[in-house]
């Protein structure tokens, strides 16, 4: 008996400007119970695809089906800022109408499915960025959805909490479908993937691990590279015959005319090869000159123990050459801390006057996304610096200029992480301040971005999840929350 297929798009053509398509006939389907990956560079088209399938958008032609009107639920990246100021029981309560009787039972469950103990008054903008995203599965797994739509669901989660979502994902035994960039995370359990092809377009479906298909995508390529060179030669070596025939007489030129038409269905056999994901450049981050002294001290931090704040008493100064690392468990205080430092409203945490702050917010809550993206990047340009630095930059982090009218807002995460990055090199800064710097960031680019901070002159202050980033830059001390 055949398997059951639960989602299926037909022939699906979407695009956001006229003739300009994200998808263009795009085939695949799902069987019921799937553990499903997106895979496609940033910008290809993968929320997108989330935003068909939630009938949030309308497909330009073609057809999208689920079986027996198979329920969705959806865990975003990150949570939408009109819902800060929700209790987490206000919030759950969102997915129903009308509320059910049981809604703190239900909440419950969906809590403890993701290891997450938190009241249910507490205020969901108070939440680190870890607990938000266990909020947003949670939020998902209380619909008790047919479909489980998970946008990089590991942003923000501490190791322990990677782990219980992959054995929650290995034992689920409904159907989901995965964006993410973190390799060994979708690896673990991803059984198929559906590639997306940036340059036609369409998607391709795949059998096997990650792994096991990203090798078979590179495979591929190199074959047909292969095939794409013996047919150049064949069509080099007739269109030299096809030049010296056609200059002959009678029986030579009907030749010229059959090795010129031999030629062009040569030229038609050549395949498209994908060129995958493109890398940005390896750039570097120029740091603030004149910088010496004591840049940053810290006498005075907030942790946040069984949910609620208390102050400790440290001593850390950082200097020109210092790299500190901030460690702990999700919701300790990490990025309370960098928020707190960089605003100087707090007691005891103080940056030297004149030093400018070049700081990666995990929420991007330092990019305006009411503007474009050309006034992001020029407001973050240094003295001295003009458009032609800022054209040039940006585009070393795939920030094309079709891309420059648009606002900020509309960018994939993605590209507002790369955005980010260009951001800091324009502006010159004094000092770094990173709070998770891998969040949406396709994992082609992570190296580049590693060596590029292990290599700034400056002081750096970093809170990471990801311990294979971390290795990869000198960091002179740790500060551990969870020890304090």
């Amino acid at each position: 008996m055949a398997e059951e297929v639960v989602l299926r798009f037909d022939n699906v053509k979407f695009e956001y400007l006229h003739k300009t398509p994200i998808l263009n006939e795009a085939c695949f389907s799902v069987r019921k119970g799937a553990k499903i990956t997106l895979m496609g560079q940033n910008g290809s088209g993968k929320s997108t695809i989330f935003g068909l399938i939630k009938k949030e958008l309308t497909p330009k032609s073609g057809q999208i089906s689920a079986a027996n009107n198979a329920t969705i639920g959806a865990a975003s990246q990150t949570m939408a800022r009109e819902y800060f100021e929700l209790s987490v029981e206000a919030y759950f309560s969102r997915a129903f109408s009308p509320v059910p009787g049981n809604i703190k039972s239900r909440i419950s469950k969906a809590l403890d499915a993701v290891n997450f103990n938190i009241p249910l008054d507490r205020r969901v903008g108070g939440l680190s960025g870890g607990q938000q995203a266990r909020l947003l599965l949670a939020y998902a797994l209380v619909q008790d959805p047919d479909i489980l739509l998970l946008d990089e669901p590991t942003n923000n989660l501490d190791k322990d909490g990677i782990d219980h979502l992959i054995t929650f994902l290995v034992m689920y035994d409904k159907t989901v479908l995965v964006i993410s960039h973190d390799a060994d995370f979708l690896n673990c359990f991803t059984e198929g993937v559906i590639y997306l092809n940036n340059f036609t377009h369409q998607t391709e479906m795949y059998v096997g691990d990650y792994y096991s298909v990203v090798e078979e995508i590179g495979r591929r390529v190199e074959r047909e590279q292969r095939e794409n060179a013996q047919l150049e030669k064949q069509i080099q070596d007739r269109k030299e015959k096809v030049n010296f025939f056609a200059h002959k007489g009678g029986k030579m030129r009907k030749l010229a005319k059959k090795l010129k038409d031999e030629t062009e269905d040569l030229e038609e056999n050549m395949v498209d090869v994908r060129r995958e994901d493109k890398t940005i450049r390896d750039f570097e981050i120029p740091v603030q000159e004149e910088l010496s002294g004591e840049i940053v001290i810290l006498k005075k931090i907030r942790v946040i123990k069984n949910h609620e704040p208390i102050f400790k008493n440290i001593d850390k100064v950082l200097r020109k050459k210092d790299r500190l690392l901030v460690v702990g468990p999700n919701g300790i205080g990490k990025s309370t801390l960098l928020r707190s430092l960089v605003s100087g409203k707090q007691e005891g945490q103080s940056i030297a006057k004149n030093v400018r702050v070049g700081y990666y917010s995990q929420d991007f809550s330092t990019l305006n996304f009411e503007e474009t993206v050309f006034n992001s990047l020029k407001g973050a340009l240094a003295d001295g610096l003009g458009e032609q630095e800022l054209r040039s930059t940006a585009a070393g982090f795939l920030i094309t200029g079709d891309l420059m009218g648009h606002k900020v807002g509309d960018l994939s995460e993605g590209q507002k992480g790369l955005l980010a990055f260009a951001r800091l090199v324009l502006m010159r800064p004094g000092i770094l301040i990173l709070d998770e710097p891998t969040n949406h960031i396709n994992f082609r680019h992570i190296p580049i971005i590693a060596a590029a901070i292990n290599a700034y002159h400056g002081p750096i202050i970093m809170v990471s999840h990801m311990p294979e980033f971390v290795k990869e830059i000198r960091i002179t001390e740790e500060l551990d929350l969870g020890k304090l």
